[in-house]
Formats: structure tokens, sequence, C-alpha cells
């Protein structure tokens, strides 16, 4: 086996992140396999810095992972902030940089002159390419749950952390009208499952949909339900679920689309009806006005309002990865290569950057 690596976690510099990649209960099996860990200062994060201490890792001020040494890879789950124009490190995160997303071109560029790299975490996967670390559960069930509240009136923004306990009651002590009627579509992935989980605690049975059912998609159907759901997350682009003209539409139920997958700016959105997310702030965006309107949720970082949770179940499912970052034949190896993929992609000029 070869030389146990090292890493050094960074402050989210994205606002109202707290969720960590690995948790301190996680760091400490790392660390007595001998990882060494470093973890940067985070006062946001919603797990201490002590406990980190206490798992074994070193500290480190926030932001200073630029000079951290060059064989330590940064680990992290957002964007990176602007600066340093050149990143020499190997950086784990989610980089939404392989499909053609705003700014995808200009990330990559960024890796290319000194020798980084990115490993993203969504390419991180088995040899029959299902994801081995990821959020989909938490971000399916949120999504659901927002959808919810805002369908009968009770969302409030800005939006704040939560635990699971407190958002299920909130789901719990609302009244579910009869005809209320919810489509997810995805429902057998990840996000799906947590988004039928958020319904059903709801009080909501919902329509489940998935390849079969999208592959000769029923428009008609899918617009006779309150509220969608969408989950699905597509390597390809594929003929879209929803379209401009479905939501005029005079036959038109929809009234909630909540977008988990947020592939908005990419040539893979299957929900080409808006062209920018919601945040925190502002959660909803109405598409439509009238006499029938229709909303928008489309919150690109939801298990971050249920950090402990989403950040433990995430957190379990990498570590034992991350054991594995300097070993030949394991899933770093194809997470690698998607990145040197995309770049010679970006190298010809294509707008495919992901």
């Amino acid at each position: 086996m070869s030389d146990r690596p090292r890493l050094w976690m960074r402050h989210e510099s994205r606002t109202g992140e707290r969720r960590a990649p690995l948790v301190p209960e996680d760091a400490a099996r790392l660390v007595a396999q001998g990882v060494e860990i470093t973890v940067e200062e985070a006062p946001q994060r919603a797990f201490p810095l002590a406990d980190y201490v206490a798992a074994g890792c070193r500290t480190a001020p926030s932001g200073s992972w630029t000079d951290a040494p060059r064989d330590h890879f940064v680990l992290g789950l957002k964007e990176l902030p602007d600066e340093p124009a050149h990143l020499v490190h190997r950086h784990i995160y989610f980089g939404h940089a392989y499909k053609g997303q705003t700014g995808a071109r200009e990330l990559l560029d960024r890796f290319t002159p000194d020798g980084g790299a990115l490993l993203d975490l969504e390419y991180l996967t088995d040899d029959a390419g299902r994801r081995l670390a990821a959020f989909g559960y938490w971000a399916g069930y949120v999504g659901a749950a927002l959808a919810v509240l805002h369908h009968r009136g009770l969302l409030q923004a800005p939006l704040e952390p939560l635990d699971r306990a407190a958002l299920d009651a909130r789901l719990a002590a609302t009244e579910s009208p009869s005809d209320e009627r919810a489509l997810v579509i995805g429902a057998l992935g990840r996000s799906g499952r947590g988004a039928c989980d958020a319904l059903e605690t709801a009080g909501i049975t919902p329509t489940r949909w998935d390849v079969a059912e999208t592959r000769a998609l029923d428009r008609t159907a899918l617009l006779d339900h309150d509220i969608l759901v969408n989950t699905v997350l597509t390597t390809r682009p594929v003929p879209p679920f929803l379209t401009s003209a479905d939501l005029d539409d005079a036959g038109r139920r929809l009234s909630l689309i909540s977008d988990v997958t947020c592939d908005v700016t990419s040539e893979c959105n299957v929900l080409p009806v808006y062209d920018e997310i919601t945040d925190w702030e502002h959660p909803v965006r109405r598409l439509r006005e009238g006499e029938r309107p229709a909303d928008l949720i489309a919150i690109d970082n939801l298990p971050s309002l249920l950090p402990v949770e989403s950040s433990r179940a995430f957190s379990a499912e990498l570590y034992p990865q991350l054991l594995l970052l300097n070993d030949a034949g394991t899933a770093w190896e194809r997470a690698l290569l998607a990145f040197e993929t995309a770049v010679a992609t970006n190298s010809k000029g294509s707008t495919r950057a992901r």
C-alpha cells in the first residue's frame, strides 16, 4: 500500500455553508490509520474546530490552503474563491465544470498552468458509474419539504439551518389539502427517495416517475400535479421534461417546481424554464403571473439546511475513499480521468467543460 494521503480541509467561502465533507468522528478514524489532516478555522461550520483537534487534526487559519504544501489534497464542498488565479493543489470538491456550466472553462483554466487538478466528487464513482459519496438523499428531502411548505403558504425567508426533527415537525404540523398532488421525477435515486420520504412525512403520497416514465413522458399527466420535484441528474442532453410552452398551457395545474438538480446553465438541463437559481434569501421565484401562477425553487446547496445530518451521511461514505487517494486502480483515477478529459475538451475550444 502506498503512503497515506495528507488532507487539508478548507473553510467554505460561501455564506451560510455550514456542512463539512469530513466530520470529526470520521476524521479520527482516518488519523488513527495514519492520515495527516489539517482543518481550517470556520466559525460557521456546524462542527466545532475543537472536535477536530480532539480527533487528532492540526488546525490552520481560514483560507490558508493556498500556502499548504503541494502534496496535500485540498478538501471542500462548494466553489473556490476567485483567487489565486492558478491552482497548484489537487482539489476535492463539487466543481460543476464538466457539462458546460457558466464559468466552467475559466475554472479549468485555473488548474492547468501549474499542475493542479480537480477530483470532482460528482465523478467519484464505482465501476458501474454510481457515485460513492453524495448528498442526494438530503437534497431531495429538503427540496421537497420546502416545496410543501411554500405550497401551503408557510415558507418563510430568509431560510435558516435546521435539524431534521425541527423540519419534520413543521411538515407534520401543516394540514395537507385532500387533493394536493406531487410528482417526483427520478424517484428511484438517492435524491428521489429523499423527496418521496419528505412528501410522505407531509402527508402526501407522491407520484413516482423514473427512467421508464420519462422515456415516454406523459406531459399532460405531469402538468396535472400541483408540485413537481425534479431529482434527475443526467450527463448527456435529453429532451426536456418541461418547457416554457408547458407553463403557458391553459390546462396546467402545476403551480410549483422544485428543481433539486439545478443544472440550470448546462446543456443537460431537463427544466429549461428558468435561467438563474434561487437562494436562501430569496428561495422562490415567480415564473408566471396571473390567475395560474407558477413558482420555482432552485437552490443548489439544499443539504446545507440540514448541515449536521447531511454532513454525517456524506462523510460516512467519503472517508473510506479518502484512505485510497494515493493508491492505484481506485475511483480517484476515474475522477482524475474525467478532469483530464474535460481539460482536453476545453483546450479544443469546446463549450463543454464538464
